[in-house]
C-alpha cells in the first residue's frame, strides 16, 4: 500500500482580511434573538435604511427595464451616459457649479465608490486620514488594501465636526488624503461650509486628495453644502461621492456616483473593470430619466426625515440621562447614561431586554465607548415614540447578571 505524503497545513485567508472585524449590522441584529417580545414589536434602529419604496415612476421603470435585453448586457464601465450626464445636471444645478458627465463615474453603491477612491489614490503603507468616529465600512476597507485609517480626532463637545489645524497636525509624508462624511455617518453632524473650505485648501496646500461623502446630503433642505466644485482646480483635489440609495429608496439595487477629475476616473475605471466591470444596468436605465422627475418625491421624503427629526427630539426630551450628543439628516448620537458599563454591554441589554437595537459606538472607531448610534430615519414616528419609552425602563438593564450572560 503506498504511503502517502504528510500533508502541509491548510492554507490560511489573507491576514489583512482576517484582521478586519465581521460586518457589525449582522453582529448587532443578532443580539435580538435574545429578546422575549414582552414589551411589544422590536424596533431597529441600528441601519440607515429606507422606509418607503421607490417613486411609483421609478418603480415601474425598474420593473420595465429589468425585462429588457438592452439592460443584461454590459455597459460602460463608468456608467451609461444617460445616467451620468442627468447626475452630472442635478449636480451642476445643486452646487451652482459646472460638473460635466465626463466627471461622473456610476458605482456599485457609495461603498463600491468608496473602495474604488481609496486603492486609487493610496497604496498599502499609505495612509489616508479619517475623521473619528469614522464610517465603519471606510475602516474596513483601508485595513483590507493595508491602507492606514490615521484617525483624526472629533469631540462631543466640538460637535464631532474636524478642524483644518487638528488635520495638518497627523499628516505625514505616508498621506495620500482626507476623508469628510457630511452629514456624517455616524453622528449626524453637518459640517459648516467654511470647515469644509478649510479642509478643501489644507488638502489643495499638502497635494492631497479630499473624499468628500456626501450619502445624506439630500436630507438636509436649504443652500448647497459647499462651493467646493465651483473652485477652478476642484479636479486636481477633490473626489465626490453620492448614494442613490437612500434618495431614491433603492438600496438593494446598488447605484453610487463619483465625482473627480480626468487621472482619477483614469484609474478608477481600470480598478471597476476588474471589480464589476460596469454597475447594475437595468437601474441605470431606470434612474436616468427619474433623477428630474423625482425632484418632488424627494422633497417630500427630506420634509419626513425632518420632521422625524424633530419627533425624535421631542421624544428624547423625557429621557435628559441619554444625551443627544450630536444629530441631522438620519442619525442621532447619544450619550448613554451607564459610566461603568461598555457600549457593547449597554447596545446588548437593550436589544436583549427592551427590544431596542442600536449600534453601539465603539463599532465607529476608538474613543466611543460612551456613545450609540441611533439610525431615527428608518421608522415611523410611533416607533421613535416607542424607542423613548422603553428607555425609562432601561435602569433595571443590569439589575440580573443573569441576563447579560
Amino acid at each position: 500500500m503506498a504511503v502517502r505524503p504528510p500533508s502541509s497545513p491548510p492554507p490560511k485567508p489573507n491576514p489583512l482580511v482576517r484582521s478586519v472585524l465581521p460586518p457589525p449590522i449582522p453582529v448587532a441584529k443578532a443580539w435580538l434573538a435574545a429578546y422575549d417580545g414582552t414589551r411589544g414589536p422590536a424596533v431597529d434602529l441600528s441601519q440607515a435604511v429606507p422606509g418607503d419604496p421607490p417613486p411609483e415612476a421609478l418603480s415601474r421603470r425598474l420593473a420595465n427595464e429589468g425585462a429588457g435585453a438592452e439592460a443584461a448586457r454590459y455597459g460602460p464601465i463608468l456608467g451609461d451616459d444617460a445616467l451620468r450626464a442627468a447626475y452630472a445636471e442635478e449636480s451642476s444645478g445643486f452646487y451652482g457649479a459646472c460638473v460635466e458627465a465626463a466627471d461622473v463615474a456610476i458605482t456599485a453603491g457609495c461603498n463600491q465608490a468608496f473602495f474604488t477612491a481609496a486603492m486609487a489614490v493610496a497604496k498599502a503603507g499609505d495612509s489616508i486620514l479619517l475623521p473619528t468616529p469614522w464610517y465603519f465600512n471606510h475602516q474596513m476597507t483601508l485595513d483590507l488594501l493595508g491602507i492606514e485609517a490615521r484617525p483624526l480626532e472629533t469631540t462631543a463637545e466640538n460637535g464631532f465636526v474636524p478642524d483644518a489645524a487638528s488635520a495638518e497636525a497627523v499628516i505625514d509624508e505616508t498621506t495620500r488624503a482626507l476623508v469628510l462624511v457630511s452629514p456624517n455617518n455616524p453622528t449626524g453632524a453637518i459640517y459648516p461650509p467654511e470647515t469644509i473650505r478649510a479642509l478643501f485648501d489644507l488638502c489643495r496646500r499638502r497635494g492631497l486628495y479630499l473624499i468628500l461623502d456626501e450619502t445624506y446630503r439630500d436630507f438636509v433642505g436649504g443652500a448647497a453644502p459647499h462651493g467646493l466644485f465651483a473652485e477652478p482646480e476642484w479636479r486636481e483635489h477633490l473626489i465626490g461621492l453620492y448614494s442613490f440609495s437612500k434618495s431614491f429608496a433603492i438600496p438593494g439595487y446598488r447605484l453610487g456616483a463619483m465625482t473627480a477629475g480626468p487621472a482619477l476616473l483614469s484609474a478608477a475605471e481600470t480598478i471597476l473593470d476588474c471589480m464589476q466591470i460596469c454597475a447594475p444596468r437595468p437601474p441605470q436605465v431606470a434612474l436616468a430619466p427619474s433623477i428630474a422627475e423625482c425632484a418632488d418625491w424627494r422633497a417630500e421624503k427630506t420634509r419626513a426625515v425632518l420632521d422625524k427629526a424633530d419627533r425624535f427630539r421631542t421624544a428624547m426630551a423625557a429621557r435628559p440621562d441619554w444625551r443627544i450628543r450630536q444629530m441631522g439628516a438620519y442619525f442621532a448620537f447619544l450619550e448613554h447614561p451607564f459610566p461603568g458599563r461598555s457600549d457593547v454591554e449597554v447596545a446588548k441589554a437593550l436589544a436583549a431586554r427592551l427590544g431596542l437595537l442600536v449600534l453601539p459606538g465603539s463599532f465607529f472607531g476608538p474613543g466611543q465607548s460612551r456613545f450609540l448610534r441611533v439610525a431615527f430615519a428608518n421608522v415611523d414616528a410611533a416607533g421613535l415614540e416607542r424607542f423613548a419609552d422603553r428607555l425609562g425602563e432601561a435602569d433595571t438593564l443590569f439589575s440580573d447578571e443573569r441576563m447579560m450572560a
